[in-house]
């Protein structure tokens, strides 16, 4: 069972949680977070989606929801360590925060990380992530416009622009 915390319009905690699934009521929100995980050669590390998620086999860049406790840079570490089984040792720079009003709102915390990763060092979540690989901004494009890239949050792919 995920618990979250239930922030209010000004991206406060209002001091109650709420299991994941149920619903929000006007005005709450959660946080969710994506890390773009760029090496030094300018490559992204991207995960595919498994076919019993959401958006299923599409590319995306690692995220999810911040559980009860966790600040924005807690959840995406933790984040990254669940689906692809790496401790990021950057500390990372929040490069764009986001609110979304929608039937279940939240605001979207998007960190970028610079690190060489060892590829062969990655372990996939199988619930969650089926394969990892690097890829370039274009390639990332290229996905978006084959619709082979989670898209849902125009907020995540339009940061690319500034990467």
């Amino acid at each position: 069972m995920e618990l979250w915390d239930v922030l209010d319009e000004n991206r406060q905690k209002t001091g109650k949680t709420i299991v994941r699934g149920e619903a929000l009521n006007p005005n709450e929100y959660h946080l969710v977070v994506f890390a773009f995980i760029r090496n030094s050669q300018g490559k992204f590390i991207i995960s595919k989606r498994t076919p019993n998620k959401t958006s299923p086999n599409k590319w995306e860049v690692t995220g999810g929801s911040a559980l009860a406790g966790d600040d924005s840079i807690t959840a995406v570490k933790r984040e990254v360590k669940e689906e692809l089984g790496i401790d990021l040792t950057d500390e990372g720079v929040l490069i764009r925060s986001v609110k979304h009003n929608s039937e279940c709102s939240y605001f979207s915390d998007i960190w970028l990380f610079e690190e060489d990763i060892d590829m062969e060092a990655i372990v996939c979540q199988p619930e969650e992530v089926s394969e990892a690989r690097l890829a370039t901004k274009e390639e990332i494009y290229s996905l978006v416009k084959e619709d082979q890239f989670v898209a849902e949050n125009p907020a995540v792919v339009g940061c690319l622009a500034f990467l």
